[in-house]
C-alpha cells in the first residue's frame, strides 16, 4: 500500500496559473490521470477505495494526477476552462515532471480533452486510455447514445441546489446509495472539488461539447473500457467510441459503477496494464490535429489597381506585420503567403478564432477589411508543410467569408465551448471541391 503521507502536491504552471499535481509510483508506464467531474488530488486520498486504486496502479506505473484550473487545489477561474486550455494545464504538468510523453488516461468528463490532446499532439502519448466517457454528452439525430436534450436540462437544473451533499452518488455510486457515511464524504469531495455554480458552469458546457470530428484523428493505439451497467455515462457511448477511433480496443466491463476506483478494480487495472505491456506502434507523429487559419484582403485586386504599386506594396507589409504580431500572440505558426493573404496553424481552435478578430479589428483600423476562415482537422504534416483534407476546407470556408468576417466550421464551433466566443449560424454550405454540406458559422466576438 502507498504511503499516501508522504505524497506530495507540487505546482506546475500553466501560464499565468498554477496547476496542482501529484506525482507517486514507481512503475515503468508513465500515465497522466485526468480525472472526472469532481477531483481534488489530496482529498481523494481520503477514499480507501481509491487509495487501493492508486497503490494497484503504481505498481506498474509512475503516475501523474492533477486538477484541471479552477477545480481542487489549482488556480481559481471564473469560467470553467475549454478543452484548449485543459490541454495547455496537461502540458505544463508533463513538462514539470520532465516527461516528453506518456499514457493519457482520460476518465469520465476528462475524456473528451484527453481525445482532442491525443490528436493534436501524438508525438507526446505513448498510448491514449479512456474510461466512462464519451464524445457527445447530450442527444441528435446521429447521436441516440446521448441524454435526451430535456432530460439533460432538468438535471441541470439540480446541480447547484444538491451540490456538495452527495446527491450525485446516487447515479455515480449506485452500490452505496444506502451508506450514509460514504454519501458525505461524496458530498465533501464535491465541496472540495468546485463551488455549485462552477459546477453548473462546468455541466453545462459539457452539453455542449462535441469531439465527435475528431475521433477519426485519433491515430495513436487507444483502450475504450466501460462497465456495461454505467448509469451516468451510458455504455453506448464507449461503443461509439470504440467504432470510430481506428484500431481502438474495446473491453465492455461488468458492473454499474461510474467511479473507476469502485466495484471490480482488479479487471479494469488488469486491462490496462495488459494494454500498456504489450507491443504497441509508434504513434504517426506526421499526422497530427491541427487548426488551420486562412486569411486574406477584401478586393485586394480593385484596392492595388487604386492605391498603385508602391502604396499597396505598403500596405501589404503593413498586413503581414501585423499578421505576425497577432499570430505571436496566440501562438500560431505561419506557413504560407499568396500575395494578399497567408496561411496559419494554431495547436487550438480558440487561439486561431480570436487572431482572426484580432486581424480584421487591426485591418478595419487601416480601412482594409480582411476575410478569414477557420477549421480543426486532420494534416499531413512534412517539416513546414501542411496539406491534407482539413486545409482545402479551411480554405473554402474561408471563402464562404464576407469583408470583416471571421467563417468557422461546426467543428472549430463545437471545440470551443466555454471559450466565451460567440458564433452566428449561417446555415449549411456547400464547400467547393469538399465532400458533404458543412453548417458554418460566424464569430462575433
Amino acid at each position: 500500500m502507498l504511503d499516501v503521507a508522504r505524497i506530495e502536491t507540487h505546482y506546475a504552471k500553466s501560464g499565468d496559473l498554477n496547476i496542482a499535481y501529484q506525482l507517486f509510483g514507481d512503475g515503468e508506464h508513465r500515465i497522466v490521470y485526468i480525472p472526472g467531474w469532481a477531483s481534488n488530488v489530496e482529498h481523494l486520498w481520503s477514499f480507501p477505495q481509491y487509495a487501493e486504486f492508486g497503490s494497484k496502479l503504481a505498481r506498474f506505473a509512475r503516475v501523474v494526477v492533477l486538477d484541471r484550473r479552477g477545480t481542487g487545489l489549482s488556480d481559481p477561474v471564473s469560467d470553467p476552462p475549454t478543452i484548449e486550455e485543459r490541454m495547455d494545464d496537461v502540458r505544463a504538468v508533463m513538462d514539470a515532471a520532465g516527461w516528453e510523453s506518456a499514457n493519457i488516461w482520460g476518465v469520465s468528463e476528462g475524456g473528451p480533452m484527453a481525445i482532442v490532446f491525443a490528436a493534436t499532439y501524438p508525438a507526446r502519448m505513448q498510448s491514449l486510455l479512456l474510461y466512462g466517457t464519451f464524445a457527445r454528452l447530450v442527444r441528435d439525430a446521429s447521436y441516440p447514445a446521448g441524454i435526451p436534450a430535456a432530460a439533460f436540462d432538468a438535471w441541470l437544473s439540480t446541480i447547484a441546489p444538491l451540490w456538495g451533499k452527495g446527491e450525485m452518488s446516487k447515479v455515480f455510486t449506485p452500490s452505496r446509495v444506502g451508506d450514509a457515511e460514504f454519501v458525505r464524504a461524496m458530498g465533501k469531495l464535491e465541496r472540495m472539488a468546485m463551488s455549485p455554480g462552477t459546477a453548473h458552469k462546468l455541466f453545462r458546457n459539457l452539453g455542449e461539447t462535441d469531439v465527435r470530428d475528431v475521433l477519426p484523428s485519433v491515430r495513436v493505439p487507444t483502450l475504450v473500457t466501460h462497465r456495461a451497467g454505467d448509469r451516468a455515462i451510458v455504455v453506448g457511448h464507449a461503443r461509439y467510441l470504440a467504432e470510430h477511433i481506428a484500431g481502438a480496443r474495446y473491453v465492455e466491463l461488468p458492473g454499474d459503477e461510474h467511479v473507476p476506483f469502485m466495484d471490480d478494480q482488479d479487471t479494469l487495472l488488469d486491462e490496462v496494464r495488459e494494454f500498456l505491456t504489450g507491443e504497441r506502434p509508434a504513434p504517426e507523429a506526421d499526422r497530427v490535429l491541427t487548426t488551420i487559419l486562412f486569411c486574406d484582403i477584401a478586393d485586394s485586386t480593385g484596392r492595388a489597381a487604386a492605391l498603385g504599386d508602391h502604396a499597396w506594396s505598403a500596405l501589404l507589409a503593413r498586413f503581414y506585420a501585423i499578421a505576425d504580431e497577432r499570430l505571436r500572440a496566440q501562438r500560431g505558426r505561419k506557413l504560407d503567403t499568396a500575395g494578399d493573404g497567408l496561411f496559419a496553424a494554431f495547436d487550438g481552435p480558440a487561439r486561431a478564432v480570436r487572431c482572426g478578430l484580432a486581424l480584421c479589428a487591426a485591418m478595419a483600423a487601416l480601412g482594409v477589411r480582411v476575410r478569414v476562415g477557420v477549421h480543426t482537422g486532420e494534416c499531413e504534416v512534412l517539416g513546414e508543410k501542411y496539406s491534407g483534407i482539413a486545409v482545402h476546407v479551411g480554405a473554402r470556408v474561408a471563402a464562404v467569408a464576407e469583408p470583416g468576417q471571421v467563417v468557422v466550421s461546426s467543428t472549430v464551433k463545437d471545440l470551443v465551448v466555454g471559450s466565451g466566443i460567440v458564433f452566428e449560424a449561417l446555415g449549411e454550405r456547400e464547400l467547393k471541391g469538399v465532400p458533404e454540406r458543412w453548417r458554418i458559422y460566424r464569430a462575433v466576438a
